[in-house]
């Protein structure tokens, strides 16, 4: 399987200090352009998991950048126990404030729900449309492992403890993705890396509500459908407010369906 790579612009480089509510860039807004899509992986992913929806995107006039979260990816050397999911949406909201992006159809795939609720919040004005891609909802004050079954967070702690010492979640099979075994497994296997179980057990610090009231939109991928994520979805049912699809993918869309995904993308953007 051929991969069209693109060179990160800048995703999350240095990440420090606070980040400030943002206004749109004046300077952006005159000139117009096209429609920016930000697309957010997650665990054990990367940008690099976009490959294949990325171009797809560009092919029909969009903007597309696809940063990588600290301790993930090509930034896998930067791992540790301090990376928490205010880490993530550092990475990402800088990367928006530093290219000066408004109109963001944001797009957070699995454990990139919590960083797409950080930024509702702290950058509203840049967002245009959130769309939650079969991910975990986490609620204001809790932690991912609040937001799973108990029996799995015991499984991947155990997991740490026995490959790393604690400090990451050894990579599962691409299977568990709903990735059928061929050459697409063989690369997602390939590429992923082990992810910060501090991201798991950091608090969401949000004020809330999720989404913080902006057009907002849940894919729920259905072929097979993600069994950990089951509370978030019903959460989300549960909601006003909230725009549902389904795809008839397996939990990594982009990889096994990136045409059908785009096609979707495409019509939460228009």
């Amino acid at each position: 399987m051929q991969m069209d790579r693109r060179t990160l612009l800048g995703a999350g480089a240095a990440a420090a200090g606070a980040m400030a509510l943002s206004q749109a860039s004046p300077a952006r807004a005159a000139m117009g352009g096209p429609r920016t899509f930000v697309l957010v992986h997650g665990a054990w992913h990367g940008g690099w998991c976009w490959d294949l929806v990325a171009p797809r995107l560009r092919a029909r006039g969009f903007q597309v950048f696809t940063p990588t979260c600290t301790g993930l990816g090509e930034r896998s050397h930067l791992i540790s126990k301090d990376i928490t999911l205010d880490t993530f949406g550092l990475d990402v909201g800088n990367m928006i404030e530093a290219e000066e992006l408004t109109d963001v159809v944001l797009v957070a795939h699995s454990f990139g729900g919590s960083v797409a609720s950080i930024l509702a919040e702290r950058m509203p004005r840049r967002i245009r449309q959130l769309v939650y891609l079969d991910a975990l909802i986490v609620e204001p004050g809790k932690s991912p492992f609040d937001s799973i079954p108990p029996d799995l967070v015991a499984a991947r702690r155990k997991a740490a403890a026995d490959t790393s010492g604690g400090v990451s979640l050894p990579n599962p099979e691409p299977w568990a993705f709903g990735v059928p075994d061929g050459p697409a497994a063989d690369w997602v296997r390939r590429r992923m890396t082990p992810h910060p179980i501090s991201t798991y057990e950091s608090t969401l610090n949000i004020k809330g509500p999720i989404g913080n009231n902006l057009p907002r939109a849940y894919i729920h991928c259905t072929q097979p459908s993600y069994a950990a994520l089951e509370a978030s979805r019903a959460w989300v049912k549960s909601q006003r407010g909230w725009s549902w699809l389904d795809l008839p993918t397996g939990h990594d869309a982009m990889v096994v369906d990136p045409e059908a995904l785009t096609r979707m993308l495409v019509t939460l953007a228009v």
